[in-house]
């Protein structure tokens, strides 16, 4: 089953149509890292911050979930103080929820999310 990281990765180059090269080049690292951090079912060790930025940069996706999801890859429990409180209870309670399903579910989850998102933008 793969791990939150490669969720994440794979949903990005499924989405765009990108190869890892597309991604590396994006991120300003290299094509085997990004293979190996979109292949590792359990990373050994949370990745450098520069490999998380570039991976962030590469995907066009916010760094603290590149974060996130590496942690959880290393199964390192992280806390992040730059992270903004969440004040909204409806927020709080959909996230709690979206973290107890499977992750296949979540991945349905986040294309909702990107769609109604998009939709918003194009108003």
């Amino acid at each position: 089953m793969p791990n939150a990281l490669q969720e994440m990765i794979r949903h990005k180059l499924d989405q765009n149509g990108w190869s890892y090269n597309d991604v590396a080049r994006r991120g300003g690292i290299s094509r085997s890292t990004v293979h190996h951090l979109a292949t590792s079912e359990r990373l050994a060790q949370m990745p450098q911050r520069t490999t998380l930025e570039g991976l962030a940069k590469g995907l066009g996706i916010p760094v603290v979930a590149v974060k996130r999801a590496a942690a959880d890859a290393a199964g390192v429990h992280l806390y992040f103080e730059d992270a903004p409180e969440i004040t909204d209870p409806e927020v709080e309670i959909l996230i709690a929820s979206v973290q107890k399903l499977n992750p296949k579910d979540r991945r349905h989850v986040a294309v909702l999310v990107e769609s109604l998102l998009r939709a918003e933008g194009s108003e």
